[in-house]
This record gives C-alpha cells, structure tokens and sequence, in this order.
C-alpha cells in the first residue's frame, strides 16, 4: 500500500477532529472506531476479508504501513477467523494517540501542549492544513447530498462516522436531522463497512459477541447434534478498556 493516500482510520481522525478546540468528537466510541478502520482498510487491500461476522486473513503480506501491520500480523496469529466484534471490543491501548503522532508527523497537525486544572499535561492537536479536512468532508457532503453510491472508501467512512456518533458533530441541530439520517443509510453501500459498524455499534451497546444461531432442531436432531448454548464463541472475550494515557489528549 503506498503512502500517497490517507488511510481510513487517519480520515477518521481528522473528521473528528475539532477544528476550534483541537480536541476529539465522541472519543471512547472513536477508538473502537479507529480498530474497525483498520479492518476496512486491511479489506480494502485485499489483506483480510469478511467470513460471516468473523474476519479471515487471506493475504498475510504486510501492506508497507506500520501500524497495519500491526493489527494484521495479530490477526493472522490467532490461525481462524476472528469475530469482528470480539477483535474492536479487545483492548487498543494508545491507537488513538498512535495516529494523532502519525498525523503530527506528517505535518497534518501540529500538537498544542496545555494543562488539566493546571496540574495534568495535556495536548490538544490543531490541523495545519484545514484543506484535507475540507476534501475529507466534503465526500461526505456529496454522498448525502447526490444520493448517488459513493465509492467503496467514501461509503466505509460514512459508515464508522455514523457508528461512532460522529454524525451530531459534522451535522448539528435540527437542520442537520435529515443529513444525519442520509450519513446512516450509506452504511448498506459497502459490504464490510456495514459489518464493522455494526460490530462498533454492538461492542458499544453491551451486546454479547455470540454468533447467531439457527431455530433449533427438533426430535433426534436436537438431542443428538446441536451445540450448547453454553458453549463459548470463538475468538477474544470482550475486555473492558483501559484509562487514559500518561500524556493525556484533552477531550
């Protein structure tokens, strides 16, 4: 994967980024955010794909991004696929300050050192180049605004910006209803956006990641071959997530 283009969890990020403030919009919900992005743009790659809910390593090359790489060499260490909402729901200590540094450093924001009730460091991050923002929101804008099917990329941020509430933040108030609504119907235009928003919802509602099952049989069948319902699901158990970060990111 070359570097000429922005990943989708760094467009994340800077869609929600305030401009005004340089603090982040809906930050819990944007770091479970940040891990599906990764899924999506592993998919987008060709790195991994959708099995189900689960999600399966199919081509274990590195893509030349560190921290992709990262997320899939973890993926293709646990040997089958991985329920997506198991895989955003474990614990990403530090994601969301690994990108905001990866921004920083590539020169899309500049961090503003500060203090919390003048005892705690904190740093806010203030974009130096509000054009990208600009381009990044207005795909958005023009997915909504055409309703024509966007590209496969555009429909996978609207996607995760509507799971991470991001939503309130691009389009406020009353006038902003009925863009909201449009941002969430774009979810259906790309297959694996769908599922990792879905899982981003899920993991932020509480809901158990156990796969769906099938009316169970009846008579012999029953008795003889279903599953217990006891049995556990595959993949990582759900982790409460950590606290904040010695350097913290003001909210």
């Amino acid at each position: 994967m070359g570097r000429s283009r922005r990943t989708l969890p760094e467009e994340l990020l800077l869609l929600a980024l305030d401009p005004t403030t340089g603090t982040t919009a809906q930050p819990q919900s944007l770091d479970l955010g940040l891990a599906g992005a990764q899924l999506v743009e592993l998919a987008l790659a060709g790195r991994i794909a959708p099995d189900g809910d689960r999600i399966a390593v199919v081509v274990p090359r590195p893509t030349g991004d560190p921290t992709l790489d990262c997320a899939l060499e973890l993926l293709r260490r646990r040997g089958a696929p991985v329920r997506a909402v198991n895989w955003i729901g474990g614990p990403r200590l530090g994601l969301r300050q690994t990108y905001l540094s990866h921004l920083e450093r590539c020169g899309m924001v500049h961090a503003v050192a500060g203090q919390m009730c003048g005892v705690l460091p904190t740093t806010r991050y203030q974009a130096t180049d509000t054009e990208i923002s600009r381009e990044i929101r207005a795909r958005l804008d023009s997915a909504i605004r055409t309703g024509v099917p966007p590209d496969p990329r555009t429909a996978a941020l609207a996607a995760l910006a509507h799971a991470v509430g991001l939503g309130k933040h691009l389009y406020p108030g009353n006038e902003g209803r009925s863009s909201r609504s449009r941002l969430r119907d774009l979810i259906r235009h790309d297959p694996m956006g769908g599922l990792v928003a879905h899982a981003v919802m899920d993991v932020q509602n509480g809901v158990a990641a156990q796969p769906r099952r099938s009316p169970a049989p009846s008579g012999r069948q029953a008795a003889g071959g279903a599953r217990s319902a006891a049995e556990p699901a595959r993949g990582v158990p759900m982790q409460p997530r950590h606290g904040s970060m010695a350097r913290a990111v003001a909210h």
